[in-house]
């Protein structure tokens, strides 16, 4: 088995990389070897062995083989702000074919590379280039993380049609509990089943630990087991 899959979310803040650190552990649970990349990340803090992302960080934690950092992260900058515009500070450009070579290598050493998409669906890498553009460079299928909170009904539809109008293989979708306020959420979940065209692949609650997310993504490594 090698196979690769595109974590994409709903927005920024909605708990992508919790998602794909969890993910990574159920896989390698099941007997996997299982990779994490951020292929882009902004927000990152100067130490002695370069730039470092909190979220690359926490993939490679949570991968088995654990990558070196420049793969797992090959584009990463300063400033917290779109990776566009982080990337014009330091006068860099993020563009495709570093990423592909990055993702090539991960994925030679693994069952299943999980790539952590950068914000919404449409955020700007670069002046000509959208997060859309990796999924579709690498070819890959795409999980949606859909923060469960107010909007998600709007969020999660508008995501999905997304990516399935950009010629995407939407695999399902893992709701996220991240407002623990969140009114009627089961009667949400119920309508985001009804009205999503793709499975739901689990449902993380929220303040869960890791065993629990890790154990509510069994659908999600089925998902990825099959052809």
């Amino acid at each position: 088995m090698s196979r690769s899959v595109f974590i994409a979310g709903t927005d920024t803040g909605i708990g992508k990389t919790f998602v794909c650190c969890a993910l990574l552990r159920a896989l390698r649970a099941d007997g996997l070897r299982a990779v994490g990349m951020k292929p882009v990340a902004s927000g990152c803090v100067a130490t002695p062995d370069g730039l470092r992302n909190d979220d690359a960080l926490a993939l490679i934690e949570a991968s088995a083989p654990r990558p070196d950092y420049a793969s797992c992260n090959p584009f990463a900058f300063g400033e917290a702000v779109s990776p566009h515009l982080a990337a014009a500070a330091e006068h860099a450009e993020v563009t495709l074919a570093p990423i592909e070579a990055a993702h090539a290598q991960l994925a030679g050493g693994a069952d299943v590379v999980v790539v952590e998409g950068v914000g919404g669906w449409l955020a700007p890498l670069a002046p000509t280039l959208l997060a859309s553009a990796l999924p579709q460079a690498l070819g890959l299928p795409v999980i949606l993380v859909v923060g469960l909170r107010l909007g998600c009904l709007n969020h999660a539809q508008l995501g999905a049609r997304a990516i399935v109008a950009d010629g995407c293989n939407l695999l399902g979708w893992v709701g996220n509990a991240v407002d623990p306020a969140m009114e009627r959420r089961e009667d949400n979940l119920a309508t985001l089943r009804r009205l999503l065209p793709a499975p739901c692949l689990g449902v993380i609650d929220h303040g869960a630990g890791a065993a629990a997310a890790t154990a509510a993504l069994a659908d999600a490594v089925a998902a990825l087991r099959t052809p």
